[in-house]
């Protein structure tokens, strides 16, 4: 089942965060807050480096939004480096990089799409969702998986 408006976001302790065993449960950190979580197929590739993730954290708004995530199907080590290059290539902002490394999160939201053939494993679909008082009030999935045009910043915070 795919999340949709007006869900919460689930309970489950797949994520992680810099390195293993460091998890992260996305409803106890966005507890009846605001947030935004952005998910990519990989970390490091074109898109999501050149522009999907840069145009978050160049947004004039990305600090009025709540809490804000970046998840990937990658292990944490790979989102902590991915996270220290862009903030050395864009700057600082409050974005936090989760990896999901056994994509259990990304099913449990049902956002994974078959990959393996190109990315040597399962990956998430690339997508934003909008967290308002604790409950979903925007999904923007792409429609082929991996572009960048309904889940882009300008489109979700305007």
């Amino acid at each position: 089942m795919t999340i949709k408006v007006g869900d919460s976001i689930p309970s489950i302790e797949a994520l992680q965060e810099s390195k293993p065993g460091n998890g992260v449960d996305l409803k106890k950190e966005i507890g009846s807050g605001d947030a935004v979580i952005v998910g990519v197929p990989a970390a490091f590739s074109p898109t999501c480096s050149d522009s999907h993730i840069p145009g978050y954290i160049n947004h004039s708004k990305i600090k009025d939004v709540g809490k804000v995530f970046v998840i990937s199907v990658n292990d944490p080590f790979v989102m902590s480096a991915w996270g220290s290059s862009l903030t050395k290539q864009f700057g600082d902002s409050p974005i936090r990089f989760l990896a999901d490394p056994a994509g259990k999160f990304t099913r449990e939201i049902g956002l994974e799409f078959e990959s393996a053939a190109m990315l040597g494993t399962n990956r998430s679909k690339r997508y934003a969702i909008v967290v308002k008082g604790g409950k979903v009030e925007k999904v923007e999935v792409e429609p082929d998986n991996v572009g960048a045009v309904v889940s882009v910043a300008e489109k979700i915070l305007g």
